[in-house]
């Protein structure tokens, strides 16, 4: 089951394409898109095809901000139906519950988690597409998007504290800091945005409870039609829980309601199980790590939930035939070379 996302992900992408002299048009054709399908926001379109177009439009552009710039013109408004339940929620809390409860129409491939760690909240996202594939550009729009939501929501009430990458730092950090106006974390052990937990429940004060129950009641309209990919809605949970070491089949379980035997049941009837699907996300989140020379192995092993870094190199090789250490210095030869 293919992944998809409106169209609307792409807003603004044809204003930046041209403002750093681009074909928009030739791009858009080379991933199978073109500027008619724009038009529409709700058009549903690969997430694959999107995460490709950031990417190639970043690499021909040599702008490593591509995606970041696009987040920095984004409106509430660009949310669709699910803008007006958000901008009527009490809190920031609930508008985040609402972008949990409903992010399956706006993108198929993107996951949240919110983590409370004493004074401090983790706002988590991952881009997850269907096969693995590099997605720095889709990354920060996503996370740039959350910051643009929770300034529109709480105005002069929104401090966030740090924007967080797993990625390497650009060799410009201007429009980062332009964007973000907080601490920038990269090599961090997750994508998303810190923020003091008092932010979370500032009240907004344009909510009116009447006018979200009938968003709401519009919105569960919509929900109904749509089948999700439990493979994928997997997939996202590992994504986000593997390196807080809590990836485990009763936490996944959980968070899609359901018990053990229930998801191990669903899952037998796709054809896979637990463990290839940790397995597979392993797979790609090893090589992201691996890439940022700011990991250590033995912090890799930890956050891909190996105790043992002995435990996580015989793991390696079966998967890739090398050691991980032989792995990265081959890497690093190729990237010295281009």
């Amino acid at each position: 089951m293919t992944a998809l996302v409106r169209a609307a992900s792409l807003t603004n992408y044809l204003e930046v394409s041209r403002h750093l002299g681009l074909n928009p048009h030739a791009l858009l054709a080379q991933v199978g898109l073109s500027t008619a399908l724009l038009d529409d926001p709700n058009q549903r379109i690969a997430v694959s095809s999107v995460v490709t177009l950031l990417e190639e439009s970043a690499r021909v552009s040599g702008c490593e901000t591509f995606g970041l710039r696009m987040a920095e013109l984004r409106q509430l408004s660009d949310f669709g139906e699910i803008s007006l339940l958000l901008s009527h929620q009490r809190t920031l809390r609930d508008a985040l519950q609402v972008i949990v409860q409903y992010r399956h129409l706006l993108n198929d491939a993107l996951a949240i988690h919110i983590e409370e760690a004493g004074k401090t909240v983790i706002i988590r996202e991952e881009v997850v597409t269907d096969q693995p594939q590099r997605g720095r550009q889709a990354t920060e729009l996503a996370i740039g998007v959350m910051l643009r939501l929770c300034a529109a929501l709480l105005g002069a009430h929104w401090h966030p504290i740090s924007a967080n990458f797993t990625h390497t730092a650009p060799a410009d950090l201007a429009i980062h800091r332009r964007i973000f106006g907080c601490k920038l974390v990269f090599g961090s052990e997750f994508n998303g945005i810190v923020c003091p937990a008092t932010d979370l429940d500032t009240a907004n004060p344009l909510a009116n409870e009447a006018m979200a129950r009938l968003a709401q009641r519009y919105l569960d309209t919509l929900q109904a039609g749509g089948k999700l990919s439990l493979e994928l809605e997997m997939r996202k949970t590992i994504y986000l829980l593997l390196p807080m070491g809590r990836a485990t089949i009763e936490q996944v379980a959980q968070t899609q309601g359901m018990n053990v035997r229930t998801l191990q049941r669903r899952l037998e009837e796709c054809g896979v199980t637990f463990s290839d699907l940790i397995n597979g996300v392993r797979r790609d989140l090893v090589i992201r790590y691996l890439e940022n020379p700011s990991y250590s192995l033995g912090r890799i092993a930890d956050m891909l939930g190996y105790s043992m870094p002995s435990s996580f190199t015989r793991w390696f090789i079966a998967q890739f035939g090398m050691p991980p250490a032989s792995w990265r210095a081959q890497h690093d030869r190729r990237q010295e070379q281009h």
